[in-house]
């Protein structure tokens, strides 16, 4: 389990009692104070990364040795904000990258899994994703991917994780949890897969990170009983005060995805303490935090919406570092880390300085550090492993020639959702194939990238393209090819489009490709920077608006979600349609 602990004890307390000469000393701050609550004028003395003493006394009068002092002119001091669950992978750039993005917003500590290259790459992707985040100006924190695949036997990856993979995971330096535990049924029904996964993180003394969207009662007691600490996954109000009265740690999510802030303040404003009420940004793509903010976007979305700024500050530093079992993080006081922010206004959040370790990292939104360029092997692998297509691999043929059939399909129950349902309803078939009754509704292909020739067709609603296609290999969890189409001839121009540049996401109109955004890195992420990244991407937002998808804010992964199978309450595999709560396998065609 990973210490945050001084290099030199002997010389921090030497430095708290103004013996020797400290590094730095923060004068003129106003300092949020996430213990009790206040906002105090005061000093904050700086030794070797950590804090040697905070005066509250007599700020401004400095009588010790030290080396540098910085004047925060009035502005307020707040620990570095934590991020306690999110994805790198997700804004699709390389670790690196992402520091560069996030380091001026304000973060100074990510807990990562990456269980969506895990999926890719298995084992040696994690540890590409260790190892590609050491020595930044920041902290990448690493839970273990518990669920690869997230269910066994209805999705098909290109690994799987058992706990033997946890145990040769737990050695890596960075490493301090399980992560989000979504096979919440195998875990509330004692699968030996999950209760071993579990076991095996606990003798590692790492921490268990949960994931239970509508998990409620009797069954969401066994979950919490299973071992499981926080959740990400709570959409409705009601769900989450339910939750958080029964002592799961709650992560206010706001990603480019799901938007939950303003819902779970709504079901917890009223509570008496908000001691277990963390933030999150789960999936946040790079232009979001480019525009728009990282974990400082969260809380200022929070704040907005009613939470008091100190609050919101506390749920991002000292909770999510208690939630994680990380000692020494995430407060300004003797022994912790220094990691700070200097900024002006507590609700706009906007950052004048970052430091991180004690050293200064970033200035009006401006990267200072330097982070090196480095490339690895596993950034020129192929994931793209399927044979070669043909229109015919996309049509779905009927059981009868002519007339009408009954079909289950899939229906997204709003735009802004990644809520499923199962529906019933006719469908007219000419010469063996089926024609889509509306605009609204079109095929979704499922394609195994992973060496298996599994290619899964089905029906769905309310993806909101209205004509075209749209392909993507971010297909969570299992990351293989999703594709929502209504010709088979547009579907296959996706198909190759994405293999030849070895994965990524496309969209295609009438034989044509609109926009491409090319993630050669296990179908995942980008060699570009953030700029160059949020480029194409914004491309791609305008193609998918020109397909039909209007009405929502980010269309860009609109289909991500939809091949997964722990969400709410069908989705698509590469071995069909399968019923969430039963995890059984849905036909197409109704008897």
């Amino acid at each position: 389990m990973l210490k945050l602990l001084p290099k030199d004890t002997r010389a921090l307390l030497k430095a708290a009692l103004g013996e020797i000469e400290s590094d730095t000393v923060f004068t003129n701050a106003r300092i949020v104070n996430v213990f009790t609550g206040e906002v105090l004028p005061g000093d904050v003395y700086v030794y070797d990364g950590f804090i040697a003493h905070v005066e509250y006394k007599n700020p401004g009068v400095i009588d010790v040795p030290v080396k540098e002092k910085v004047d925060c002119h009035g502005m307020y001091l707040i620990p570095g904000l934590i991020d306690a669950h999110m994805h790198i992978e997700s804004t699709m750039l390389t670790p690196r990258n992402f520091a560069k993005a996030v380091i001026p917003k304000g973060t100074t500590t990510v807990v990562t899994d990456p269980h969506e290259i895990g999926n890719v790459f298995g084992v040696e992707g994690v540890k590409y994703m260790h190892e590609s985040s050491e020595g930044l100006p920041m902290r990448q924190l690493i839970d273990i991917p518990s669920c690869i695949p997230s269910v066994p036997g209805k999705e098909f990856t290109g690994a799987v994780f058992t706990s033997k993979e946890v145990e040769e995971l737990s050695s890596l330096e960075r490493v301090i949890g399980l992560a989000e535990i979504m096979d919440f049924l195998g875990v509330i029904h004692g699968d030996e897969r999950m209760l071993s996964e579990i076991a095996v993180a606990r003798a590692h003394g790492l921490y268990l990170q949960g994931h239970a969207p509508m998990v409620s009662g009797r069954m969401l007691s066994a979950y919490l009983c299973g071992g499981p600490e926080s959740d990400h996954e709570s959409s409705m109000a009601s769900e989450a005060l339910e939750k958080y009265r029964l002592g799961l740690r709650i992560d206010m999510r706001e990603s480019s995805l799901t938007k939950n802030v303003k819902e779970i303040w709504k079901g917890l404003k009223n509570s008496r303490y908000f001691d277990t009420l963390d933030v999150c940004t789960d999936d946040r793509e790079s232009e979001d935090i480019l525009t728009v903010g990282h974990v400082n976007d969260v809380l200022r979305l929070a704040i907005k919406e009613g939470m008091d700024p100190i609050d919101a500050v506390k749920s991002a530093t000292i909770n999510n570092a208690r939630e994680i079992h990380m000692e020494h993080l995430g407060a300004i006081a003797p022994g912790y880390v220094a990691d700070l922010c200097v900024l002006p206004d507590l609700r706009a959040m906007d950052m004048h300085q970052v430091y991180f370790s004690g050293k200064l990292t970033a200035e009006d939104g401006k990267l200072l550090a330097d982070i090196e360029d480095r490339t690895y092997p596993i950034e020129e692998r192929d994931s793209m492993n399927f044979r070669p297509l043909t229109a015919d691999d996309f049509v779905l043929k009927a059981p009868i020639e002519n007339g009408e059939v009954t079909v289950n399909y899939i229906e997204y129950t709003a735009p802004y959702s990644a809520i499923t349902k199962k529906a019933v309803m006719k469908v007219k078939v000419e010469n063996g194939r089926i024609i889509l009754p509306d605009a609204d509704t079109k095929f979704v292909a499922v394609v195994n990238r992973f060496g298996l020739d599994h290619i899964a067709l089905a029906i769905v609603k309310g993806t909101g393209n209205t004509t075209g296609a749209l392909a993507s290999t971010v297909s969570h969890d299992s990351h293989n090819l999703t594709i929502v189409y209504d010709t088979p001839e547009d579907a296959l121009l996706c198909a190759n489009t994405l293999k030849e540049c070895k994965g990524g996401l496309v969209t295609v109109k009438d034989g044509k490709v609109l926009a491409l955004l090319p993630l050669p890195i296990a179908g995942l992420l980008s060699k570009l920077d953030a700029e160059g990244t949020a480029a194409l991407a914004r491309k791609m937002k305008e193609a998918d608006r020109e397909v039909g998808l209007t009405e929502l804010e980010n269309p860009l992964l609109r289909i991500a979600t939809l091949a997964l199978p722990v969400a709410p309450e069908i989705k698509m595999s590469d071995i069909g349609m399968i019923d969430v709560a039963t995890q059984e396998v849905v036909p197409v065609f109704v008897d």
